[in-house]
């Protein structure tokens, strides 16, 4: 008697049933830091402890901290001095850094060369986001706009990592093509990456970046989801994107309009993206 096996979609929506936190997308630790940062009323001790307890990502953090990609940072030695001198966003962010970077491989081949784009996309718009609320004066959303760009394509991961999941177990016979993943990705990605930052309670600004990043109808008032757009397109006119799109005009796009950024800024945004440095730690 022949086996016959579900379709590649339902196995995707089985998997993705529950509270998702089971999907290997996410550090716990750099989850409850930027839960403990959300409420504003931590204490640095807390999040020195917090760090510290987990010497693997104690260690990696460090590492990022004296890599190449905050080049220009004298030696930092401790978890206490990173934070003293980077600030306890900062570190946040890199434990949040630290640990995804971990998490964007696969022992399939196609699937570890997709992860590995993204992963370069994902770290590409945090740089430009977070450089491009510093340059148009939201100073103040300069880490927030670094994590949103971080976390923006978070569904794709939680795809892809599903997709390993199918073909490990060989739960299908259809094979992984390109046209068939990013037709998947495209059209789930965003509901399922607003889905799984919802299940682990990050803050909602981050959850309305997944949700809303390629919507033609956003809200233009949303500062950080526009800083953050505008990064995401940059990236795909500059290659720096799985799906790069050299023909867009990011001067004419509503996300500059909305910022009131010239076509220079625009140009110095395209360089800092072509410059950012892939973390290797």
């Amino acid at each position: 008697m022949s086996s016959t096996k579900k379709p590649l979609i339902d196995l995707i929506k089985e998997h993705l049933q529950g509270d998702l936190q089971g999907l290997p997308v996410f550090n716990s630790v750099a989850v409850k830091l930027q839960q403990m940062l959300a409420r504003r009323d931590f204490k640095m001790d807390d999040v020195i402890e917090m760090v510290s307890e987990d010497q693997s990502l104690a260690s990696q953090v460090l590492k990022v901290a004296n890599s190449s990609y905050y080049a220009g940072l004298s030696s930092i030695g401790t978890i206490k001095d990173a934070i003293v001198r980077l600030g306890a966003q900062e570190v946040a962010n890199m434990v949040m850094m630290a640990s995804q970077f971990e998490l964007y491989k696969s022992d399939d081949e196609y699937l570890n060369d997709s992860m590995q784009k993204l992963w370069i996309h994902s770290l590409a718009c945090a740089t430009g986001a977070k450089w491009l609320a510093k340059k148009t004066g939201y100073v103040n959303l300069a880490a927030e706009s670094f994590m949103g760009g971080l976390l923006h394509d978070i569904g794709q991961l939680a795809l892809l990592k599903v997709l390993d999941d199918i073909s490990r177990n060989k739960e299908s016979n259809t094979p992984f093509s390109s046209t068939l993943v990013n037709e998947i990705l495209d059209r789930m990605h965003e509901e399922v990456g607003y889905n799984l930052l919802k299940s682990w309670s990050l803050p909602e600004a981050y959850c309305s970046i997944a949700v809303n990043h390629h919507k033609n109808d956003f809200d233009g008032n949303d500062i950080l989801l526009v800083i953050v757009r505008l990064a995401d397109m940059a990236c795909k006119k500059n290659g720096k994107s799985p799906q790069p799109d050299a023909s867009l005009s990011l001067v004419s796009s509503p996300e500059a309009q909305y910022l009131g950024i010239k076509e220079m800024t625009l140009a110095e945004l395209e360089i800092i993206i072509e410059d950012a440095g892939e973390l290797q730690i």
